[in-house]
């Protein structure tokens, strides 16, 4: 090998060590000590219980992400494209309802029928019975709403809702999942849930200092907000009249980890019949994103690969039920992840329906 050559191969190695090392990445990572996962076993241990699931065509349409029925009895799910989808619980008669032109996560009815959506891009909005959308909050105070993401309606008419992360809003980042991936990667924990009363239009946080707040749901009684906590793989259970309770700061008596150490990252949160309330898992746990939690330069070096060398967990499906005590009642997987990102379970006396960030089809099985 020539001199010459030499030179030049020494100097595209080095300025490879530059950008790996040094060249600007979105996120500024925090140390965490991720627990060591449990794996598959006990409670958990694998099944096929969610596998084979019946389809229905969405013609087209991808990413079912959210699934409620509407008072009208129908069918109401939220797709990629920013459609709200109607239909019957079979899955005949499809229409578009509504088209808010972002991204709606959650969703939930209010008493008059409107339907109070999470929208990922343009932020708490009410769409009546007829389609006429109102934006009810995009901000606290100055301050955006840069994630939204679940929401519950509570009987008082007040309106729950997670902002999963004020760092990284999907508009800005590329859409709601590359948005997800920062800000679990950089772990900076400010993900919040807020408050949003009708009544007199404000606006307020319940806690923050969460590591990507996700799904929401309440307690029968109404006193409590169970809140998926992504990036720590946990659930909390915190009291609604909590006031602007930091998280991050410990334990509190108005708010306590339910369900802690989960073997995968818990997404939405759905109120299910006799009590009990369904958990999905978008992914399940790395070993290699957890080996980097206390190793922030090396999430960082991570973000200046190229995105197929991400460790985006493998696709697994898995649904989980608990009681309000914390207890697991049940456990469904499909370890194949024939159906993709398992976010939660909507359901009636008769079926199953599967929400999902990325399926093509909306999967469903019997009871």
């Amino acid at each position: 090998m020539t001199k010459k050559l030499l030179i030049t191969v020494g100097a595209v190695v080095l300025a490879g060590l530059a950008y790996l090392l040094a060249w600007p990445v979105p996120i500024a990572p925090v140390a965490w000590q991720a627990p060591a996962a449990p794996g598959y076993e006990g409670v958990h241990a694998p099944n096929q219980r969610l596998a084979n699931l019946q389809m229905i065509d969405l013609r087209g349409e991808v990413g079912p992400e959210h699934i409620a029925f509407g008072k009208d009895g129908k069918l109401y799910t939220t797709v990629l494209s920013g459609n709200i989808l109607r239909m019957a619980p079979d899955g005949s008669q499809q229409e578009v309802f509504f088209n808010t032109g972002g991204r709606v996560l959650g969703f939930d009815f209010d008493a008059a029928g409107h339907l109070i959506a999470a929208d990922a891009v343009k932020g708490l909005l009410s769409v009546s019975p007829q389609g006429q959308v109102q934006v009810l909050a995009d901000r606290v105070g100055d301050d955006p709403i840069r994630y939204a993401d679940g929401v519950v309606v509570a009987k008082s008419g007040k309106i729950y809702l997670s902002d999963a992360s004020t760092r990284f809003a999907p508009k800005e980042w590329g859409g709601t999942f590359e948005a997800s991936v920062l800000d679990i990667l950089e772990q900076s924990a400010t993900g919040r849930v807020l408050e949003y009363d009708p009544a007199s239009r404000a606006m307020r946080v319940v806690a923050r200092g969460l590591s990507f707040a996700n799904g929401v749901a309440l307690s029968g009684d109404e006193q409590h907000l169970f809140v998926n906590e992504t990036g720590k793989y946990r659930v909390w259970k915190i009291a609604v009249d909590a006031r602007d309770l930091d998280i991050a700061q410990g334990r509190n008596a108005q708010a306590q980890v339910l369900l802690d150490n989960l073997p995968g990252y818990p997404d939405n949160l759905m109120r299910g019949l006799d009590g009990k309330i369904w958990l999905g898992f978008a992914k399940p746990r790395n070993p290699t994103i957890d080996s980097m939690a206390g190793k922030p330069w090396l999430r960082a070096l991570t973000l200046r690969l190229p995105r197929a060398l991400w460790p985006i967990p493998k696709a697994y499906g898995h649904v989980i039920a608990f009681t309000e005590d914390g207890k697991v009642v049940a456990d469904l997987q499909d370890p194949s992840g024939a159906y993709p990102e398992t976010t939660a379970i909507t359901e009636t006396p008769e079926r199953l329906y599967v929400q999902s960030l990325h399926a093509k089809g909306l999967g469903w099985m019997k009871k």
